[in-house]
């Protein structure tokens, strides 16, 4: 995922914008059609890649590629090129979530720093998806209490299966720990780790960076589900997510699809969900902060993580440990 796919029906365009590149260091694929963009993309996504809006002879044009791609691929930038540009067709095709948008015939020094800022961006998105799966490897759980290996085997008959699961415990006792254990052992362990700490996030733009939105101004920006795609989202404090959001998430764990904010198309995903909350979700229930039937299908498998003070024994080890990792850091 470091090359350019160039799409376009003229081949004199593709292969003089391949030369213009390739001159300046880039790595360059190029396709005629619909059919070949789409075999290539699926073969190996590429860092970026450069669109024509207008492709003849295809069973696909510009705008359902550019869909298809932020659907499948939503980290690849892709800039539109046009011959028949007008404000309209850019305003539609950064709204699904092109990048930029260049028309024909086009300026070569424009063209280098649309295609630079496009490799920059494709750059750190990768780097950010990289930094974010690293930071979801656990970190190594100590211990031989016997309240420690309740829970390991409690932690063990849910990683194998898509279950949700429900963590409670009081505050500091390694309830995220526990959530990224049993995402680092099970099937989908290759996916992502995404951590909602539902204390954090103001109420009002919870919707927002969970679901994403949609905007002329900005086009598409994924939420958190959407980055989730694929792995274990993790909802920290979940009894402090809001009512209106808890509705809403509802119909996520139902449908597995959602709308982003100010879009009205349906994005599907493929998530595992792992709750955590401090508190008693039943009292919350009581006092109408929280949604029954949302428990309900957050609850399936309830785990309880011990406190430090159930673990006294462990207390030495894990001392040791963490000694130990300070001074390998510094």
């Amino acid at each position: 995922m470091s090359d350019i796919l160039i799409v376009d029906d003229e081949r004199d365009i593709r292969e003089l914008i391949s030369d213009i590149l390739e001159d300046e260091g880039f790595t360059t694929r190029l396709a005629g059609n619909s059919d070949e963009a789409m075999a290539s993309i699926g073969q190996e996504p590429p860092a970026l890649l450069i669109l024509d809006i207008w492709l003849k002879d295809s069973n696909m044009d510009g705008i359902d590629i550019l869909k298809t791609v932020k659907r499948d691929y939503p980290d690849v930038p892709v800039v539109i090129i046009s011959g028949h540009g007008n404000i309209e067709i850019a305003v539609a095709a950064i709204k699904q979530g092109a990048y930029d948008f260049i028309e024909k015939p086009f300026n070569i020094d424009q063209l280098l720093v649309v295609i630079r800022r496009g490799m920059e961006t494709s750059r750190l998105r990768r780097e950010n998806i990289a930094l974010k799966r690293r930071g979801a490897e656990p970190s190594e759980m100590l211990g031989q209490s016997p309240a420690f290996k309740t829970l390991v085997g409690q932690l063990e008959k849910v990683t194998k299966s898509n279950g949700r699961v429900m963590l409670t415990g009081p505050a500091g006792c390694g309830k995220e720990l526990a959530a990224r254990y049993i995402h680092a052992h099970s099937g989908r362990a290759d996916g992502p780790f995404v951590s909602v700490s539902c204390a954090s996030i103001e109420p009002e733009r919870m919707e927002e960076v969970l679901f994403g939105r949609e905007s002329e101004e900005r086009g598409v920006e994924p939420g958190l589900l959407e980055e989730a795609n694929g792995g274990v989202i993790y909802f920290d404090e979940v009894a402090d997510m809001p009512l209106g959001t808890q509705s809403k998430i509802l119909r996520v764990l139902v449908d597995q699809t959602f709308l982003r904010v100010g879009g009205s198309d349906k994005v599907q995903v493929d998530l595992r969900v792992i709750s955590s909350t401090s508190r008693n979700l039943e009292a919350q229930i009581a006092a109408e902060r929280f949604r029954r039937e949302l428990y309900h299908r957050l609850n399936v498998v309830p785990i309880t993580v011990p406190s430090l003070e159930e673990r006294r024994e462990d207390i030495p080890d894990l001392a040791k440990h963490f000694i130990e990792v300070l001074n390998r850091e510094q």
